[in-house]
């Protein structure tokens, strides 16, 4: 495995701002590199800062109709929104296909063995399907990148989306394909958007068992959520072997972001962030695609975008210090844990010897 890490920015994601007074804004992204600089990340020898070329229509086409493809550019050019979250414009879309074409970069460096690891700065678009958009998002990059390393070979991915929102486009995408092993960890969706990805969702057809939701209850810190992931995850990690991992979500299970209830902390993120690149290396030689592009609060999100980095990279520490203090979990959050872990395990049984 190369130990070499790349990943991709441009000044131009902060072109990705949704406008004043919406959570999703430009600067983000700029102060998350600033605070990375800062603090000696972008010096470690293994890490290289690729700067990408924008998505091609043709790699958008891999997974979206065309016709919706279509109304986006149409939106962008007319400076309309999608709908009452999801505003486009020219600048927006110019934004989103370099955030796509660093997701594209760095799948393509780890899958040709040229880098160990990608980690992709604004990528993680989950909520849009082949032919709808919403929740922030315009195409999906994750299955964009799925569909252009199967052009050059690749056969089986996993997909763990830790976003506090259920992945609601990337699972209708793949519902139905046993190539794609998708897991998203997320927020009860009775309690938050997209309100869906419930643990009985598990795919259909051939695919009936390879879309797995884990629904933790509002409150849940990092111990329980680390056992769920453990439990779930790991096992089914290990049995299925793909040959690449991709890993999308962000800072929005972080305690102090506002557009969630999960209580994670960045110490929390950093031991997920280093359990995701773990199992990478025990089975699929360590080829890991980190999409880090949520979080809202902007006083926590460099301190959680550093954890994720430092995970990935496989720092093995992480000392910085939170301006809040985390909750303490209640214990009836670990025994609500448990039970969806349990109920998982009886749901999924007859399509995975790990949990007979």
């Amino acid at each position: 495995m190369s130990e070499r890490v790349v990943l991709s920015f441009h000044e131009k994601f902060r072109q990705y701002d949704l406008g004043e007074g919406h959570p999703f804004r430009g600067d983000r992204f700029v102060d998350a590199m600033k605070f990375f600089r800062e603090r000696g990340l972008l010096n470690l020898p293994n890490l290289m800062v690729i700067e990408p070329r924008p998505a091609s229509k043709i790699d958008l086409l891999r997974v979206h109709d065309e016709d919706y493809v279509d109304l986006i550019f149409r939106l962008a050019s007319e400076n309309r929104s999608y709908d009452i979250e999801t505003p486009v414009s020219n600048q927006i879309l110019e934004a989103v296909l370099l955030i796509i074409g660093g997701v594209l970069e760095c799948g393509r460096a780890v899958y040709s063995g040229e880098a160990g690891r990608g980690i992709s700065l604004g990528g993680g678009f989950h909520h849009a399907g082949r032919n709808y958009g919403g929740g922030f998002c315009l195409f999906n990059d994750v299955a964009i990148l799925i569909e252009c390393l199967r052009v050059n070979g690749a056969k089986k991915f996993l997909v763990l989306d830790y976003d506090v929102h259920a992945g609601n486009g990337t699972s209708d995408i793949y519902y139905c394909d046993p190539s794609v092993l998708f897991i998203s960890i997320h927020q009860d969706p009775r309690t938050i958007y997209p309100g869906t990805g419930f643990t009985w969702q598990i795919g259909e057809g051939e695919g009936k068992g390879y879309n797995v939701n884990i629904p933790l209850p509002p409150g849940t810190g990092d111990e329980s959520y680390l056992y769920a992931v453990k439990e779930i995850f790991i096992p089914l990690a290990e049995e299925f072997k793909p040959e690449i991992i991709i890993a999308n979500g962000g800072s929005d299970a972080h305690f102090a972001d506002k557009l969630g209830d999960l209580s994670l902390t960045a110490r929390g993120f950093f031991k997920l962030s280093s359990l995701i690149r773990e199992t990478a290396d025990k089975v699929c030689a360590g080829k890991l695609v980190m999409l880090i592009g949520s979080g809202y609060n902007p006083e926590v999100l460099p301190i959680c975008w550093h954890a994720l980095v430092a995970g990935a990279i496989g720092l093995q520490s992480f000392d910085l210090k939170e301006p809040y203090t985390p909750p303490i979990e209640p214990p009836f959050i670990r025994r609500k844990v448990q039970g969806v872990v349990e109920e998982l395990r009886s749901l999924l049984k007859e399509n995975w010897r790990c949990f007979k």
